[in-house]
């Protein structure tokens, strides 16, 4: 894996046609779909040999004039024209080193998951690490709970869990805004961890590896997360993200509207929950005989 920017150049450059940045269609056939990188010359007034040397990693320290002008002629959004100048950066080796991560959760945050149950909750480290989580939070995903602790990940449980492809309806969409905020990630913080993650995805997830390719940027996956739950049945909830401090780490809390499939979910599953810790309690049979006939 090179440091992305010829990469993401190159799969920006294919997915515009000579017709959407103004230059004629032409009658020859296309061996290669895009623009070809003479068009783009042409667009930006850059020569055709730095448009390759760029392209292939050979070049890497354009001016913000290059990168501007490519920007413009790519058509690149504010957020892609960020990513391009993080890229360059990179590139030219101006980025700060990758930090060490720190995991240590404060005893108030894990109270903080205590108490906002029986809303599902979990903290993420600044690679999609599973921190910490409530029960509700585990049962919600369904699944995750049987990942080693060490490997609990929620980027890896979607694309490597198959219980995903059924419990997300939405996740095809998801799989790509996920994609999209790795590759943002990676850019601004290309860790050894998120490296190795990264790795480990392109091996055994195909679809990963295609998503990885087409370069796409993004930041938020929305704030309604669609469910099909064994056991809670079909329900959306809101997902409320939590920044804690500048620690790189973060919150995820689910809440329901009132009156809505998605309160009476909550519910479900904190039923299912109570249930499966007084099955794990050594007196359960006991407790369950006196709550019967104190009924």
């Amino acid at each position: 894996m090179d440091n992305g920017l010829g990469e993401f150049l190159r799969a920006r450059r294919a997915r515009l046609r000579p017709e959407d940045v103004g230059l004629p269609a032409g009658t020859t056939r296309r061996r290669t779909p895009g623009l070809r990188r003479e068009e783009l010359a042409a667009l930006t007034g850059i020569g055709i040999d730095y448009l390759n040397r760029l392209e292939q990693g050979r070049e890497t320290n354009p001016g913000t004039g290059v990168l501007d002008a490519i920007a413009r002629a790519l058509r690149f959004n504010e957020e892609e024209h960020a990513h391009l100048y993080t890229l360059a950066r990179h590139a030219a080796g101006r980025s700060a080193p990758a930090r060490s991560p720190d995991h240590t959760l404060r005893p108030g945050i894990h109270l903080l998951l205590h108490n906002i149950r029986p809303c599902p909750a979990y903290v993420l480290s600044r690679y999609s690490d599973v921190l910490a989580a409530n029960p509700e939070g585990l049962a919600l995903h369904t699944g995750l709970e049987k990942w080693p602790p060490g490997q609990r990940n929620t980027v890896r449980y979607l694309f490597r869990d198959p219980i995903t492809h059924v419990l997300f309806p939405d996740r095809d969409r998801l799989a790509r805004v996920t994609v999209a905020r790795v590759h943002r990630l990676f850019a601004e913080d290309p860790a050894p961890a998120l490296r190795l993650l990264i790795d480990e995805l392109h091996e055994h997830s195909p679809e990963f590896a295609r998503l990885w390719e087409r370069h796409e940027i993004a930041t938020r996956t929305g704030d309604l997360r669609q469910f099909h739950h064994p056991v809670a049945g079909d329900f959306s909830l809101g997902a409320e993200t939590l920044q804690l401090g500048d620690t790189g780490l973060r919150m995820t809390v689910y809440q329901a509207t009132p009156g809505t499939p998605g309160e009476q979910a909550v519910l479900t599953l904190a039923r299912h929950v109570a249930a499966g810790e007084a099955a794990a309690t050594p007196d359960s049979e006991s407790s369950a005989v006196r709550t019967t006939s104190g009924q």
